[in-house]
């Protein structure tokens, strides 16, 4: 009798856990310049793994004024998805990673918010995982991460794979955040808790998505990791130059004089 009510219970769970996926919503953030080439396939790839799994969702386009075309690609996107699948929500010009979550997200109207890259990097077949993880755990965050068994990179350089893997030592080091990929952008949040840290950070590039996390911990969030492969862009060039590595280390110090 123990042993039929302990499955009794697991069942219940995994119901509620159902059925509390069906009523949530969520709404991937999608920071795009120059990704004419990429955004009709990524766009395809999120809408398959949503309606696989009986989530609802919407993508909120947030284009910085690209000249290969990329808010015409967007546009025919919301004639074939819809308007309410897809929102394209262009700005003036390049004004930073952090600075497009800012905009996008007061028009997002799901309660769960999805950050990613556009350009393959982050495969939306994860997402799944990270929402059942954040369900089981009721986490805060789940931040997907190269960096523990089961996650990895594909397609960097000896160099490339040396300044990210250092940059996650610098920070680690110094700022004890007890997560293993701190400059990953491919993250779970709960709506309120991601506006919450968006108003707290000051960094608005590369390190951005670093003290995302730091503030987290500080603000004693749940976060949990799952395991992810990224995949080094197909179309178009990497965005992260010798600024942007200057920025960060300068973003890990300041934070650790200031936490």
């Amino acid at each position: 009798m123990a042993a039929d009510h302990a499955i009794l219970n697991v069942d219940d769970t995994f119901t509620s856990q159902i059925n509390a996926m069906t009523t949530d919503k969520y709404s991937v953030l999608l920071p795009t310049y120059n990704e004419r080439e990429n955004l009709p396939v990524i766009t395809w790839l999120l809408a398959r793994t949503f309606t696989q799994h009986n989530i609802d969702w919407e993508i909120v386009i947030i284009d910085d004024a690209s000249p290969d075309g990329t808010q015409d690609v967007a546009r025919e996107l919301q004639k074939i998805y819809g308007e309410d699948r897809i929102q394209l929500r262009p700005r003036a010009g390049k004004l930073g990673l952090g600075t497009a979550y800012v905009h996008g997200i007061q028009f997002a109207t799901g309660n769960y918010t999805i950050i990613m890259d556009a350009d393959f990097s982050h495969h939306p077949k994860f997402i799944p995982e990270m929402i059942r993880l954040q369900k089981q755990h009721d986490y805060d965050v789940v931040s997907g991460t190269r960096y523990k068994t089961g996650g990895g990179v594909y397609g960097w350089d000896l160099k490339r794979k040396l300044v990210s893997r250092g940059a996650n030592f610098l920070a680690t080091l110094l700022l004890r955040p007890n997560a293993s990929d701190l400059t990953g952008s491919f993250r779970l949040y709960k709506k309120d808790v991601l506006l919450q840290l968006i108003q707290a950070t000051i960094a608005k590039g590369y390190v951005f998505q670093m003290e995302m996390i730091v503030r987290a911990r500080q603000f004693n969030y749940k976060v949990g990791e799952v395991p992810i492969t990224f995949v080094d862009r197909v179309y178009g060039e990497s965005k992260m130059g010798a600024s942007e590595i200057v920025q960060y280390a300068q973003g890990v110090w300041r934070l650790f004089l200031s936490i």
